[in-house]
């Protein structure tokens, strides 16, 4: 049987069930892995799985055996394609398993902040709600999503499925190609200008690379509306961290709610740590994906993967 190294068990969760691999493979365990022990534990393996562990030269050199990375993840910013393409090691990754997950969570952090949530949950849990002699509040105002422009940064998968869902809320729904390869008779297309200046809410979903790295920062803020909301579910690389505390703090966009941050997790000292007003600022953990059946999903997809390689198969190779 092939020898399989899990590097990041932990990076699926506990909660989980693992042992399908062991099917296919004699399977080595590990929750977390660092850098310095990752030659060491692959140099035996046939097949690694890995999710943000760095495979390149570095770590594989010495894995001689080595002829799949198999990634729990779409992304390979991981992989040094220039190295495994040489030695003959082939990468699959996994797709579309975490869509219903991703465009869930980005309405649930943009009603979070649309709606200001934060505001009136604590304004009850105080006992001001019980104080205030009046059966509503609305110190903080908040509008409907209907006849807002939706745009999207990146028209994959998820980014079509969150334009499906605000066009039920009575959205205009648009996109932004960032490769220029995207058409859709579906959606309006929109250059980045007209984005960032038309756009109630701007939502990315594309992938970090040199067409959108650094793509937001404060020069885009200030061409956006005071009122617009930018969701990040991304990658954290694509928005300047430091240029949108200031936006923030300054009141150039009304609000912003991230699940990916430039590095996980967060540095304590990133300028966004700062904002504590979670009607401005909502951040969560990377877990837009996650969800319990997302996850189970991913597991199937890279057993469905490993499985072609062990029969002689190829099954979502990445090239590069």
């Amino acid at each position: 049987m092939y020898n399989l190294v899990m590097l990041e068990t932990a990076s699926l969760g506990d909660d989980v069930d693992l042992s399908c691999f062991e099917k296919l493979c004699n399977v080595t365990y590990h929750k977390k892995t660092e850098k310095k022990d990752i030659a060491d534990r692959i140099k035996d393996a046939d097949i690694v799985i890995a999710n943000k562990a760095p495979m390149n030269e570095e770590t594989l050199k010495d894995a001689g055996k080595l002829k799949l990375i198999a990634l729990t993840a779409t992304g390979t910013n991981n992989i040094d394609f220039e190295y495994v393409n040489r030695a003959g090691i082939k990468v699959a990754n996994v797709k579309g398993y975490s869509t219903a997950a991703v465009a869930q969570h980005t309405f649930a952090m943009l009603f979070y902040l649309y709606e200001k949530l934060s505001y009136y949950d604590d304004f009850v849990k105080s006992g001001a709600y019980s104080g205030c002699g009046r059966f509503s509040s609305f110190e903080r105002s908040f509008n409907e999503l209907e006849g807002k422009t939706f745009s999207v940064v990146g028209l994959g998968n998820i980014g079509s499925r969150v334009l499906s869902i605000a066009a039920s809320f009575g959205c205009r729904t648009c996109y932004y190609s960032t490769s220029g390869c995207h058409d859709s008779e579906k959606y309006e297309r929109l250059g980045f200008e007209e984005l960032l200046s038309q756009s109630d809410i701007i939502s990315i979903h594309s992938p970090l690379n040199e067409n959108t790295r650094g793509l937001f920062g404060l020069k885009e803020f200030e061409k956006m509306k005071k009122s617009a909301v930018l969701l990040n579910l991304g990658r954290g690389g694509i928005v300047n961290e430091a240029d949108l505390a200031k936006a923030l703090d300054n009141g150039t966009i009304a609000a912003a709610g991230l699940d990916v941050v430039e590095k996980e997790p967060i540095a304590i000292d990133n300028p966004l740590m700062k904002i504590k007003d979670s009607t401005r600022l909502l951040i969560t953990p990377h877990i837009g994906w996650a969800a319990t059946e997302a996850r189970a999903r991913c597991i199937d997809e890279v057993y469905k993967n490993i499985e072609y390689f062990t029969t002689g198969r190829d099954r979502n190779i990445v090239r590069s």
